[in-house]
């Protein structure tokens, strides 16, 4: 049988939306001083661990946590669309609090169970799906290999929801946040995919953003 990939799931560092607990998916903006610390100390733990690839989301927030890993293993930044984030519609740089005000039933209903989705947003399934082809993909080109991946909380939690097999609208619930910075690993195969650890922040000084 073919080896799984080991896949190392990072979520990207911090950013001045993500502080405030604001959604953000197709806005482009950068990190924070803190986030770029968290960027330096993924680079570490990207040696510790034998990457063999890094690969991100085309999102600026998320290339500018990869590139360090990349830069620290003499490796080429690759990029696939596939990796960016659940676009979260009417919702976009918005905090729950204030989107409450707006529209108090639709936050209600989405509490309930997130499978209502965002308003003028992607559906969950579509991006667990883009995210679970681009891990299976990987377990053909990196079979047996190490690859570091760098995406975005909901993307990730939804991810990682599939491949557990738990309902995509328990994803607030059962995985309340992917800490900035941290990895979570997972090996993926022919059958499928294994949680091997979660938020392994590595290193302390890794703050987060709440939950979303």
């Amino acid at each position: 049988m073919t080896p799984p990939v080991r896949l190392l799931l990072a979520r990207h560092g911090q950013t001045e939306w993500h502080r405030d607990n604001r959604y953000v998916s197709r806005t482009d903006i950068g990190l924070t001083d803190t986030g770029r610390k968290q960027a330096r100390s993924l680079a570490r733990r990207a040696e510790q661990e034998g990457v063999d690839l890094v690969l991100c989301s085309p999102r600026a927030r998320a290339l500018e946590t990869a590139k360090p890993p990349a830069i620290a293993l003499g490796l080429e930044l690759e990029t696939d669309e596939r990796l960016r984030e659940l676009d979260f519609g009417e919702w976009e740089g918005k905090t729950l609090a204030e989107i409450r005000e707006e529209d108090p039933d639709t936050v209600r209903l989405f509490e309930e169970n997130a499978e209502h989705g965002f308003p003028g947003g992607e559906p969950l399934s579509e991006g667990a799906e883009r995210v679970l082809a681009v891990f299976a993909d990987l377990s053909r080109s990196h079979a047996g290999r190490t690859v570091l991946v760098v995406a975005h909380n909901t993307l990730l939690r939804l991810a990682l929801c599939r491949i557990l097999g738990v309902p995509l609208g328990r994803y607030r619930r059962v995985m309340p946040r992917v800490v900035n910075g941290a990895v979570s690993e997972v090996r993926f195969g022919e059958n499928g995919g294994a949680l091997y650890s979660f938020n392994d922040a590595g290193t302390p000084g890794h703050g987060s953003s709440g939950a979303i």
